[in-house]
């Protein structure tokens, strides 16, 4: 059981799918494999069950052809029912009863056994008796049964009746037909075990390639091998052909980014231009129409929005090519954010409530990127929450450094929570446009806390408001 057990052991936690090719290889060549020895089996006990009645069969017939013969030998020294039952005691042993009754239906002669009741006693007053062997049940016991015409030198005698007891030898053939049911059973059994087993190890290296392929990132895609040893060559060939469709990928993915890459840099400078002109152009037309000047003030607006998004794409690419690095050092979170609190009373008029404790708190990060990190989540909560509703943000200390930013507006459905952080997806189109946003924001976000050694989680009720909250370990505890 324990050899078993540990035989069974993938399988204890594995869900059973009807269409994966594992079940279905399985089950094709334990099915087969069983229906060849189930037919095997079946044929052994039809043959063995055809030889052994065949062989009782054979021998009733020779006492049925010998009886008449016996009979005339016997009347040529003695009368005939005298012959009659000479002949019968002579046929008759353990297993072997005869009688003969006379046209009129009476018994001339009959074995012993069957005179003085021992054995057979119902047999005598069976009417239909076959002149061929026939295998009847009669009161538990298996009787082979024949009867045939008795003519002694042209005079008709009436009728022969021979019955064998063959009920050991059934018994015998039931019990062995019985062990050899459980043998097959027990062999089908262990067949598909050992059929599973070979199935699973056969298919291991196509799990060990989906394995790997999960674990492949974007940037990993032109270093990706399999390594595969001892496994078929149709699953190598499979792995080659993998490996130069990943090296493809990494390439067009490598274009991708630097193409981002290359036009972000090349649009920012001429926009940036464009909107110091238009800011320039704004402050000294005094002569401008109020038409002009709205005008104006939209082109300016969609210029610097415009920027951002470039600047977003830039680090983004950056991150993705590996050229962003992150100055790490020791940051003071209660000093810290009690200087990002006197600068946004500065230059903000919306209500935010800081909540820092006294206790010490330090982490180890980039300040400037914590510092965009924590103004990209403020701005948010800004523009998603209605303007008379305050904005918290907490600083904690548990197992870890946690800055939490919460408002009090439109709220994140849960199933928008969990891609927010993709890139360029947006819970509302419409209002996301309304507000200036690109789709970006919690992406670099979130790109920014990994690039610390941080992480970032949003709880989130829609019409109650969101809780953004950053976690870092902590330097000192």
């Amino acid at each position: 059981m324990k050899f078993l057990d540990r035989l069974l052991e993938p399988y204890h936690h594995f869900k059973i799918n009807p269409n994966s090719l594992r079940v279905r290889l399985t089950v094709g060549v334990a099915t087969v494999s069983a229906l060849g020895l189930g037919s095997v089996a079946v044929w052994i006990s039809w043959k063995m069950e055809t030889i052994l009645i065949q062989t009782h069969k054979q021998n009733i017939r020779y006492i049925s052809d010998r009886f008449p013969n016996d009979v005339e030998i016997y009347s040529d020294m003695i009368t005939v029912e005298t012959g009659l039952q000479k002949a019968v005691d002579n046929l008759t042993d353990g297993r072997t009863l005869l009688w003969v009754k006379n046209p009129q239906g009476k018994i001339t002669a009959q074995s012993m056994p069957l005179k003085m009741g021992t054995n057979g006693t119902n047999l005598v007053s069976l009417t239909q008796i076959f002149p061929y062997p026939d295998l009847q049940l009669l009161n538990g016991r298996y009787w082979l049964l024949c009867s045939n015409l008795l003519t002694v030198k042209g005079v008709n005698l009436g009728r022969v009746y021979i019955a064998q007891d063959i009920t050991d030898d059934q018994t015998m053939f039931f019990s062995l037909l019985s062990n050899l049911s459980i043998a097959t059973a027990i062999a089908i059994g262990v067949m598909t075990v050992t059929i599973a087993w070979y199935v699973r190890r056969s298919l291991q290296p196509l799990k060990r390639i989906s394995q790997l392929t999960q674990t492949i990132s974007a940037e990993q895609l032109g270093d990706a091998r399999f390594q595969l040893d001892n496994a078929p060559g149709e699953v190598k060939e499979l792995a080659r052909t993998f490996e130069q469709m990943l090296t493809r990928l990494s390439d067009a993915w490598e274009h991708q980014r630097q193409l981002v890459s290359d036009v972000s840099h090349e649009l920012r400078t001429p926009l940036t231009i464009v909107s110091g002109y238009l800011q320039s152009t704004l402050r000294r037309g005094s002569n401008l129409t109020p038409t002009q000047r709205e005008a104006l003030e939209i082109a300016g607006m969609e210029a610097d929005r415009t920027i951002k998004l470039l600047q977003d794409l830039l680090n983004l690419a950056r991150v993705d090519s590996g050229q962003m690095h992150f100055k790490l050092e020791s940051i003071n979170l209660n000093d810290w954010l009690t200087q990002v609190k006197s600068k946004t009373e500065k230059y903000s008029d919306r209500q935010i409530n800081w909540e820092i404790p006294p206790n010490l708190i330090i982490i180890k990060a980039d300040p400037d990127r914590l510092l965009q990190v924590l103004y990209n989540l403020i701005d948010n909560a800004i523009k998603y929450s209605d303007p008379q509703t305050p904005i918290t943000v907490k600083l904690d200390r548990q197992q870890q450094a946690i800055i939490q930013v919460c408002d009090r507006g439109v709220g994140i459905p849960l199933q928008d929570q969990a891609r927010i952080f993709e890139r360029f997806y947006r819970v509302d189109e419409t209002r996301s446009r309304s507000t200036g946003g690109t789709g970006l924001g919690l992406s670099i976000v979130k790109t920014f806390v990994e690039g610390m050694g941080g992480n970032i989680s949003v709880s989130s009720q829609p019409g109650k408001g969101s809780v953004f909250s950053l976690t870092f370990p902590l330097l000192l505890n």
